[in-house]
């Protein structure tokens, strides 16, 4: 007798920062000013062509990466829009949205400063890639929000060296990218998100 095929459920990635920023500052950070501090050369779609990202400001709105030669990849949808509280989306930076997992982020006034929760969930949808890129993301949400913060120093270096290592093994064993570009250059996920 078989036993039935059961996919693993992941537990969600939950990463917390505080930024000395009012809620609709780091709101208005996190989503209007993506591109001024997400680390798109290496966490990115297109890396070294990335130009720029953008998160339209509304429900249904996207997450759009612009590469050089007029290229664009969707990282995701917006599917709360509650400024300055709360905003979540989609995460499929390059990929298909089918295997889109969740992302949630909420902005807490703390003391004269802003405490920043993110949650990032549906790892299940990956298939087979599930369990790496659940085991990469904590080191990559870790660098990605030090930069939202402003933060430097060796951790933020220690955190991007093992973010390199982790995006260098992964890349040997992702397979292709839908909008033509090559495994090499997918999400930080996958390289292209966090």
């Amino acid at each position: 007798m078989t036993r039935p095929q059961t996919t693993p459920v992941f537990t969600p990635i939950r990463k917390i920062v505080t930024v000395k920023a009012s809620p609709e500052q780091a709101f208005h950070r996190f989503t209007a000013e993506m591109a001024s501090w997400w680390p798109l050369a290496s966490h990115s779609v297109g890396q070294g062509e990335a130009e720029g990202v953008t998160m339209e400001g509304r429900v249904g709105g996207r997450i759009v990466e612009r590469i050089r030669g007029g290229r664009e990849s969707v990282w995701g949808t917006v599917t709360a829009w509650d400024p300055p509280r709360r905003v979540a989306f989609t995460w499929h930076p390059g990929r298909d949205p089918a295997i889109a997992q969740d992302i949630e982020v909420r902005f807490t006034a703390a003391a004269g400063r802003t405490r920043v929760e993110l949650e990032h969930a549906g790892f299940e949808r990956l298939g087979p890639l599930a369990r790496k890129a659940r085991r990469g993301y904590p080191i990559g949400w870790a660098y990605v929000l030090g930069l939202y913060a402003g933060r430097r120093g060796p951790l933020m270096a220690l955190a991007r060296g093992l973010g390199a290592l982790l995006l260098a093994r992964r890349r040997r064993s992702v397979e292709p990218v839908r909008e033509g570009v090559p495994s090499a250059r997918c999400g930080t996920a996958h390289r292209g998100a966090a």
